[in-house]
């Protein structure tokens, strides 16, 4: 089996880090979750760092998890929505492995996080207006880095899945 390393990029909510573990399953791959790995390596959940230390600390606790992440192969590595903000991460990312964007609309993630406490930048009175102003940033980001888009709409797991592997096999083809 050739090395392999894929990463899921997206808004929060998209279903990275669930896809992610079966994606990895389905191909006999690792897996990662640069956020379960920050709150690991932090002894606390990322919300605490938000409140605590700041978005900013946050970001380089974001870039080191991404930063051991790519040590390893044969890997499906899920990522933060804001990972993507920065340039250095967005370059890692491309040059790394194959990056497969989980397309979603506002109005999903906000089913999905409807009661979710845990999301510090959704801790606003107007959650879709913050959801808003989040997309027009980070989307054209995912965007840019990404070698296969999956428009993840109101679809199975397994559809998603199986759309991903598809276009795994097509880019493998080029």
């Amino acid at each position: 089996m050739k090395k392999m390393r894929i990463f899921l990029i997206g808004p929060m909510a998209s279903g990275k880090t669930t896809i992610g573990e079966k994606l990895s399953k389905r191909l006999g791959l690792g897996f990662i979750d640069t956020d379960n790995e920050i709150e690991k390596n932090a002894g606390v959940e990322i919300s605490w760092i938000f409140d605590i230390e700041g978005e900013e600390s946050f970001r380089k606790r974001e870039e080191t998890a991404l930063l051991k992440s790519v040590e390893k192969e044969n890997l499906v590595i899920s990522t933060g929505g804001g990972i993507v903000l920065s340039s250095k991460n967005r370059e890692l990312i491309s040059n790394s492995g194959l990056v497969v964007y989980l397309e979603t609309s506002i109005q999903s993630q906000l089913e999905r996080t409807i009661n979710d406490k845990s999301r510090p930048l959704l801790n606003s009175k107007n959650k879709e207006k913050t959801l808003k102003d989040i997309s027009k940033i980070r989307n054209p980001l995912y965007l840019e880095i990404a070698d296969i888009t999956i428009k993840a709409k109101e679809r199975s797991h397994n559809k998603v899945i199986e759309e991903i592997l598809t276009g795994i096999d097509s880019k493998e083809l080029n």
